[in-house]
């Protein structure tokens, strides 16, 4: 029996409830707080690139600093949770995305670069929060409902692709002539919504699993050299990275690069957003029926169909095509790579684990998030499509020899 905020939870049952319940509320949460991502992406590198002077090329900075604050959250959340509990941990995660609406809305009043990449950063510091919703929905829920748990989370994020480029749309105009003040400040707004879904939240004290809490945890060096976990991390890093490094450059590539109005940008960010999500309402259900590395796999060669469409020309379609290409893509890989992670470790290893995989995911994120503006003023778009190449082919032979060597060792435990 697993202890409740409030009081008991016995057998099987009785968890798939709890469960149930507390992923439909995180789902919420997410569907609210990880509008603020979509909102970034899109208006973020454009505003950088306006409030720069004759140098363009730091213009992605606010967006390296919004994956910094992620990498950042990561640390920051895995401490929140043990000193307040993952509760209250996620309610400071929703007050920061609206601290961080506000600065960077302020920065843009004063025209300050800066001070905007630090509003970038606050808001991707809550990101970080959030990205840790998906391991408490697992955590909350028995072995066999993991993968659908995660794949309700981040079917959240289709509310999350509308809610984020729409506002971005509406409300940039809102304090004329300082453009995109209003997207941020709607931000706070959305942070007040959030904490009054988190209200009702009752988390499992520990994670519910199979292992047995009187194993030993094991050394974290221990854990994160099984060739499962790294199976998962390599993938993870290289799914989310790809994403990331072509989506902050699309916007710049569709407006700067070919004229395309702002709007087109931000609706092919939409489409995007809502192609990372939508297939999460069957992802998981593949994943039981396939396994996590199959699904993997497959979310590898959909991005290498994504820098095939985006090869064939800079017509709107291609653009917009290759986005929802690579939101598919990512859903797949990622998804199938956080149910990797999450299988490599004990239920009282998580926090470590989980703080540890997110620390090296957002940190190389936000890495793939800075070049991604350099390599658009350097070399152009066609060159960004070549980075897909060599790191899907790598995480790809990664997942194969995974796959065989999980094929010898049932042949060997029959």
């Amino acid at each position: 029996m697993d202890a409740v905020q409030g009081g008991t939870v016995p057998g099987l049952e009785g968890q798939l409830r709890s469960a149930k319940r507390n992923v439909a509320l995180l789902t919420a949460a997410q569907a609210i707080l990880g509008s603020a991502g979509p909102l970034s992406f899109s208006v973020g590198a454009l505003a950088g690139y306006e409030l720069l002077g004759t140098d363009k090329s730091l213009a992605t900075a606010p967006m390296t600093g919004f994956n910094v604050g992620v990498a950042l959250g990561a640390v920051v959340v895995a401490v929140a949770a043990r000193v307040l509990g993952r509760k209250a941990s996620f309610m400071v995660g929703a007050v920061t995305v609206g601290l961080g609406g506000l600065v960077a809305a302020l920065a843009l009043f004063r025209s300050d670069f800066w001070l905007f990449a630090l509003g970038l950063l606050l808001i991707g510091l809550s990101a970080g929060f959030t990205q840790k919703i998906r391991f408490a929905a697992a955590d909350a829920s028995p072995s066999f409902y993991k993968g659908k748990a995660i794949s309700w989370i981040l079917a959240g994020g289709i509310v999350s692709a509308i809610l984020g480029p729409q506002l971005a749309i509406w409300a940039k105009d809102y304090f004329a002539p300082v453009l995109f003040a209003g997207t941020f400040m709607a931000l706070v707004p959305l942070s007040l919504a959030a904490l009054a879904i988190l209200v009702f939240l009752r988390l499992p004290e520990k994670p519910v699993g199979s292992g047995s809490a009187d194993e030993p945890a094991r050394p974290l060096a221990e854990i994160v050299l099984t060739r499962r976990f790294l199976t998962g991390l390599v993938c993870g890093i290289g799914s989310y990275a790809l994403m990331t490094f072509m989506m902050i450059g699309a916007p710049l590539a569709m407006v700067i690069g070919c004229g395309l109005p702002t709007e087109m940008a931000t609706l092919g960010i939409q489409w995007h957003v809502i192609a990372m999500f939508c297939p999460s309402f069957f992802t998981g259900m593949l994943i039981a029926r396939h396994g996590a590395e199959k699904v993997v796999a497959l979310g590898l060669v959909i991005l290498m169909a994504c820098a095939v469409v985006a090869h064939m020309g800079v017509e709107l379609w291609n653009f917009w095509g290759a986005l929802v290409l690579l939101g598919i893509g990512w859903n797949f890989g990622f998804i199938g790579s956080t149910a990797i992670v999450a299988a490599s470790y004990r239920p009282q290893e998580a926090d470590k684990v989980q703080g540890f995989n997110d620390i090296v995911l957002f940190g190389t994120v936000a890495l793939s998030s800075f070049s991604s503006g350099r390599v658009f003023t350097a070399y152009g778009w066609d060159v960004m499509n070549l980075v897909i190449w060599p790191v899907t082919i790598v995480c790809l032979a990664l997942i194969l020899a995974e796959m065989r060597a999980a094929r010898l060792r049932s042949a060997a435990s029959r």
